[in-house]
């Protein structure tokens, strides 16, 4: 999605549009069109590759054609986790290498990511406990069953062991009915036990992807990143780059080009000029319901439970909201991915099934979204049981002797730290260079110098609470980690407002993201520099608002607000469900 800008743009305040299109980013790549390394593909595992090399002194730059953690990334479970189901595919070692990440978020992001209490209904004591060793034992997926008691229970006592890290996260309970029904009382009554252990919850992927990428950032200016930029070819010149505002192209010359698109790396490498069969993707859809009866059944926990047919369920309380997922059904990437109805009854279904006593309908779904797994090609394999784990895959260059293109298959939000390593570690071999700092234990972004303990949570508000009052300061704290050091000294809180269609929000707030964030589009800004459309808490005159703001720090005319408005409109009621009624007369005035 773009708009062309028109004739009548004029410079912002702040330099961003110094004529129709530039951006200095994208004018200060053409500038220096060479680099060591290129990565293609702005989603959490580029991003995060694209932070390590830099970290390394790596000469690296970043392409992504939509905007940053706007494809796979921004549809995630919003879990980060170890994968108990994976034990039973063998998968021991991803499961290792998964709880420690998740241990290490824990440590490094602690903004971002929190200890997610996890309960798994149960309603059998013995099934699947002969189906499970025949899948470990033969790779073979069989027939879904529901699993019982006694599997469950294994499972966690393995995952358990996994999971000890410097008591990282408790350890799992075991409950039978009646204690079961007496923590949740609107759990369906016929389960036998529940199953409780703890992974860890992301409560803003998109956030946290853009500190991986702004880590990268301040490494120096050896690390450049652009979005809505397409890579669109590759020959003796490099990787051929389309800029999606302009459409100018010009070649960004490389030594090593690193495929990190996910599911779309098959089409990216068929737009290099690479055929390739590396991907089989599946989707996996959720909606967003406000219903505080359901909020309040979950007691604060992810119900979480495999369904017979073999799929994942989840029912997770998220910023006052419930989110519920999710489906496991093949893609194909030339097409959007959406939430569809018969996906919307599944769900209802499944929430049914825990808690058959809490009503649920379409009216209190504010937001839905679908997105595509970046699982291997895996033929007849049936998409639950399709392994999470990733790899690489190599291949030279033929126009371009001396370069490298490298494809990443597969890979989790969980492990992107530990993936980004592995694949920079390959790159930084083909330069031979070596590696001259590990990113283990690195915090990122805010969660640098996170207050984590109550006492040093305290010491942080109170140092801030003079300025913007104590529930304005616990507000930005929660949104930014200490990244809202950054905001507070960027403009004057005496003269800020809170603002008109939006209390939770202000307008220095929403000027210091556009400003600072790399925004390009309004929507850059409503679905992932901020929690509003998710929330379910957009209207058309709050949308009309935040075009304003916009487009006064990007310099946009009353075209460009129109434009970007009727397109944010129209994305949002397609791939969201998100309607927003009758356009605001003041929409770019």
């Amino acid at each position: 999605m773009s708009s062309q800008p028109t004739s009548q743009q004029k410079p912002s305040d702040h330099g961003r549009a110094a004529a129709p299109g530039t951006r200095p980013e994208v004018a200060a790549l053409r500038a220096r069109p060479t680099a060591e390394v290129v990565v293609i593909g702005g989603g959490i595992n580029g991003l995060a590759t694209f932070r390590d090399l830099a970290l390394q002194g790596v000469d690296v730059v970043l392409v992504e054609q939509g905007d940053f953690v706007s494809g796979a990334s921004s549809a995630s479970s919003h879990m980060i986790h170890g994968g108990i189901r994976y034990l039973e595919n063998g998968e021991f070692r991803l499961v290792k290498e998964s709880v420690t990440e998740r241990n290490a978020l824990l440590r490094i992001a602690p903004h971002y990511v929190k200890p997610l209490e996890t309960t798994v209904p149960i309603y059998s004591t013995f099934s699947g406990i002969l189906a499970a060793p025949m899948r470990f034992l033969t790779h073979r997926q069989g027939r879904p069953t529901e699993r019982g008691a006694a599997l469950i229970k294994a499972g966690l006592t393995i995952y358990d062991a996994f999971s000890r890290d410097g008591g990282s996260v408790p350890r799992h309970r075991f409950h039978g009915r009646r204690r079961s029904l007496a923590e949740l009382p609107a759990l369906d009554p016929g389960v036998k036990y529940t199953a409780t252990y703890y992974d860890a919850s992301m409560h803003d992927p998109e956030r946290l992807a853009l500190d991986v990428l702004f880590d990268g950032l301040a490494t120096g200016p050896h690390a450049r990143a652009v979005n809505h930029v397409a890579a669109v070819g590759l020959g003796s010149g490099g990787v051929r780059v389309r800029d999606a505002l302009t459409g100018a192209e010009f070649d960004l010359a490389a030594d090593v080009v690193v495929n990190t698109t996910g599911p779309w790396t098959d089409l990216t490498n068929a737009g290099l000029g690479r055929a390739t069969r590396y991907m089989g993707g599946t989707k996996g859809s959720h909606i967003v319901l406000e219903h505080p009866e359901l909020l309040a059944a979950t007691g604060g926990r992810e119900i979480f439970f495999e369904h017979e047919d073999g799929r994942i369920v989840l029912i997770y309380p998220l910023k006052g909201r419930v989110m519920v997922g999710t489906t496991d059904l093949e893609h194909d990437m030339r097409e959007p991915a959406v939430c569809t109805e018969d996906e919307v009854d599944y769900f209802f279904e499944l929430i049914a099934h825990v808690f058959p006593s809490i009503p649920v309908d379409r009216s209190q779904i504010v937001y839905r979204f679908a997105g595509v797994r970046p699982l291997p090609h895996h033929d007849d394999t049936q998409p639950g049981f399709v392994s999470r784990d990733y790899r690489i895959e190599r291949a030279d260059v033929a126009e371009r002797p001396g370069t490298t293109l490298l494809s990443l298959v597969g890979g989790k939000w969980t492990t992107f730290r530990a993936l980004a390593e592995h694949l920079s570690d390959e790159v930084l071999a083909l330069l031979r260079r070596d590696r001259v700092r590990s990113t283990e234990g690195l915090a990122i972004g805010g969660g640098k110098g996170y207050p984590t303990s109550a006492d040093a949570r305290l010491v942080w508000l109170v140092a801030h609470q003079d300025e913007i009052g104590r529930a304005r300061a616990e507000t930005l704290l929660e949104r930014y980690g200490t990244r809202a050091e950054a905001l507070l000294d960027a403009f004057d809180p005496a003269t800020d407002a809170p603002l008109a269609h939006h209390a939770d929000y202000t307008r220095c707030e929403i000027t210091w993201l556009v400003r600072t964030e790399r925004v390009v589009h309004l929507t850059d800004l409503v679905l992932r520099r901020t929690s509003i459309a998710f929330t379910g808490t957009l209207t058309a005159a709050l949308l009309d608002e935040l075009a304003e703001l916009t487009g006064v720090e990007l310099g946009w005319d009353a075209a460009r607000r129109r434009a970007e408005v009727a397109e944010a409109r129209e994305l949002l009621a397609s791939r969201h469900g998100v309607q927003l009624g009758e356009v605001v007369a003041t929409a770019g005035v």
